[in-house]
């Protein structure tokens, strides 16, 4: 049975407000604007009359109509994301998983018909159709057709030409350029390996020299930078940890220092997580920071009886600031709703309930959501019944 538990106490919040020491800069008159902004939400909460607070709901039904209706229809407004287009299929399905909405045989049909449009002769897809095949929309492209899950959405990748997609980019360091002759930074790493490891094809000599490049994008902070000599980031650091763990060559990055960044990056206040040293809470980096550290849980000699953040102040976050009232999540107060951070602020909710064998909810069972695998962030079943599907087809073509 899970844990449930209540919100923290408001008297001891406002003990963890920031303190400028009467030295304003631009970042302290930002970070303070969040948190009164933070303080209003929580305050809502709480009754201090009786000392009692109530509970916060998931609310899941107009979530799940919001990403529902952009599925079939969006607005002129998205028409700067025409080349994210296969992005936006994968972070609303794996939402609708996680939320356990299920979607018609209709729907996915017609998601599985705009993915293969998405894919190129030469393997890889691009981020709509007749775009160029990129990593990123690659990516994203497998993880929604795994999420869809049938042998049909299976087929759709062509792993032969994936495979030679990936050799395409593949570079002499160990890198991998997001398209061919394009620029080069971790995602790359991260996205080729994941694709190849859900899908099969992956070889000790198409990521030869990859561990030993990952390794010098980390920093003096411990994070990782998008290569090397860049700043520590969430979601590069995220992007670095995930790409050694399937390679299984973690133990190669310094992950004490790479912990002691990442705890640092929960702000006390807010609960949530930020992305950089001295930057403002962000509700994606729920999943990036805490997918990081939920992946350094799974591999530490001695894991510790409680989590390395604290999953209770993440999921106050989460549950009382990040949603919109409308449906979808956000990545502050007073900030617009949209299908990227409902995805990335789901994914870390469902962290922060289920580092397992914990399971730990804020509010009632109604608040729980499905378990996302840390390292690909697909649902952990429909994780394992693609790896098993590929796996039975051999990595022969």
């Amino acid at each position: 049975m899970p844990h449930i538990f209540s919100c923290r106490n408001l008297e001891f919040l406002k003990s963890l407000r920031f303190k400028d020491e009467d030295i304003q800069t631009l970042t302290s008159v930002e970070q303070k604007g969040v948190e009164e902004e933070v303080f209003i939400k929580y305050s809502l909460f709480h009754n201090p009359t009786n000392n009692s607070s109530s509970i916060p709901d998931l609310i899941r039904h107009k979530h799940a109509f919001f990403l529902n209706n952009t599925l079939r229809r969006v607005s002129r407004g998205y028409e700067a994301l025409d080349a994210s287009r296969t992005w936006i299929c994968y972070w609303v399905l794996h939402s609708l998983s996680l939320l356990d909405i299920k979607i018609s045989d209709k729907v996915k049909t017609a998601c599985i018909k705009f993915l293969a449009k998405c894919q190129n002769s030469e393997g890889g897809f691009g981020g709509g159709p007749g775009q160029i095949s990129h990593l990123a929309p690659t990516y994203a492209a497998v993880n929604a057709l795994i999420i869809i899950g049938t042998k049909e959405a299976y087929d759709v990748i062509n792993r032969e030409k994936l495979l030679d997609f990936l050799w395409s980019l593949k570079q002499e360091n160990g890198s991998f350029c997001m398209h061919v002759d394009g620029e080069i930074d971790i995602r790359g790493v991260y996205c080729a390996l994941s694709v190849a490891e859900l899908t099969n094809t992956s070889s000790n000599e198409l990521f030869d020299k990859t561990a030993e490049w990952i390794i010098s994008c980390q920093t003096y902070e411990g994070g990782f930078g998008g290569c090397p000599d860049m700043e520590a980031h969430g979601g590069y650091a995220f992007c670095g940890l995930a790409a050694l763990t399937i390679l299984k060559k973690q133990h190669l990055c310094d992950i004490p220092a790479l912990l002691r960044w990442l705890v640092h990056r929960q702000m006390r206040f807010e609960g949530g997580f930020q992305g950089r040293t001295n930057k403002l809470v962000d509700g994606c980096y729920s999943f990036w920071q805490g997918a990081a550290l939920a992946i350094i849980n799974m591999f530490i000699d001695k894991p510790p009886k409680n989590y390395l953040f604290d999953n209770k102040a993440l999921q106050e976050y989460i549950l009382i600031c990040a949603q919109h009232a409308n449906g979808g999540l956000i990545d502050k107060p007073g900030k617009h709703r949209d299908e990227y951070h409902s995805c990335y602020v789901l994914s870390g909710l469902s962290i922060a309930q289920h580092l397992i064998p914990n399971v730990e909810i804020l509010g009632t069972l109604k608040n729980e959501v499905k378990i996302t695998h840390p390292v690909h962030n697909i649902r952990l079943d429909l994780c394992n019944k693609a790896i098993m599907y590929y796996s039975a087809k051999g990595s022969q073509f």
